[in-house]
């Protein structure tokens, strides 16, 4: 295709001579001197630059930098050799752990099982309290009440796993000689909604009570921290919004259906899909102070089977191609939501 003089040049009524297009000439202007331009930006704010560095390493060293040792995952395990330097093994771990005949097999689809139930609770249960506390705290109206309410329901977030779990531990515990059982216990017993033996010999000694212990004590830990982007999100919405609703005679129901819920419907999406993307990425630190070897039917998941084999058992190459299998699921688990969100309500990450 041939060029013409009229692409990059104008013609001057006055002078009756053709000079530069304006536009080009700022066109090539600005590529001309890019990489001085985003110098000169960086110049101009280079705290916030200084202030990055801090997360990128972290990234590197906790994100990408251990991605090396993935290779485990098809390598003949060796404690004196590195990782690079060990025998190719191919797929043998992903097969003794899918299709292997022995009692690993049978645990780690157990594992992993226990894993998607957990994750998926936690989706059905604990993801929509901090849209209903968020809900809740728009309607208070005094500031102090509203922000009283709000530290008290932040407050779990801040203290550690390992406090956590052990106030989880004294509420549920067993009965003993010294001290009765726990509170939560002992009320469930008194109500008779378990037996006075399950309840003395201790709800988190039960597989069948470990799930509804992880999920409401997940709840009562997160949900109010996890209502901040959703409180952000809907305070942000104009107020003319609330007076149209208003006159055409919508009571607050009505307002929180008609007009936050869709307001902030973005918001909600992009938190769905960033949460069915950690779907079977549990975090083995709760799961590994809470179970015992009694509840491994239901309580033990992938982390824990990998910390299991690789740590105690000396089988890195078995845990390091179990986290892979979990990593590589939940990364489909991501695509899959952000393509379901896009073409559903034309939100979605990327």
């Amino acid at each position: 295709m041939e060029s013409k003089a009229s692409d990059f040049l104008v013609f001057d009524q006055v002078t009756k001579t053709y000079r530069e297009n304006p536009e080009q000439v700022v066109r090539d202007d600005v590529e001309k001197h890019y990489w001085r331009n985003v110098g000169l930006t960086i110049l101009k704010d280079w705290r916030l630059y200084i202030m990055l560095i801090p997360m990128i390493l972290v990234f590197l060293f906790w994100r990408y930098f251990p991605m090396y040792e993935l290779l485990g995952s098809f390598k003949v395990s060796d404690e004196v050799k590195p990782v690079a330097e060990q025998f190719f093994a191919g797929f043998s771990y992903f097969k003794r752990l899918l299709v292997g005949g022995d009692g690993m097999s049978t645990e780690f689809w157990r594992a992993f099982r226990n894993t998607f139930l957990l994750s998926f609770y936690g989706l059905c249960f604990g993801f929509p309290m901090p849209i209903i506390l968020a809900l809740f705290f728009n309607e208070i109206k005094s500031n102090l009440v509203r922000s009283t309410c709000q530290v008290l329901t932040y407050l779990p977030k801040f203290m550690s796993t390992v406090v956590m779990t052990t106030l989880v531990t004294m509420l549920v515990k067993q009965g003993s000689i010294i001290s009765g059982m726990g509170i939560v216990s002992q009320a469930l017993a008194s109500l008779g909604l378990v037996s006075r033996e399950v309840a003395n010999a201790g709800l988190l000694n039960n597989p069948g009570f470990f799930r509804a212990i992880y999920q409401i004590s997940g709840i009562w830990e997160g949900a109010g921290y996890d209502s901040i982007v959703y409180f952000a999100a809907i305070i942000a919405i104009s107020p003319t919004s609330y007076e149209a609703a208003q006159i055409d005679g919508a009571g607050k129901m009505a307002q929180m259906r008609y007009v936050v819920l869709p307001s902030i419907l973005s918001t909600i999406v992009i938190m769905l899909i960033t949460r069915i993307g950690s779907l079977l990425n549990i975090g083995y630190e709760k799961v590994l102070l809470l179970y015992n070897p009694k509840t491994y039917v239901t309580a033990d998941v992938v982390s824990t089977f990998a910390n299991r084999y690789g740590l105690e058992g000396a089988a890195k190459g078995i845990a390091s191609a179990a986290e892979m299998m979990n990593n590589v699921i939940g990364m489909f688990l991501v695509i899959g939501a952000n393509t379901i969100a896009r073409k559903a309500s034309n939100v979605s990450l990327y």
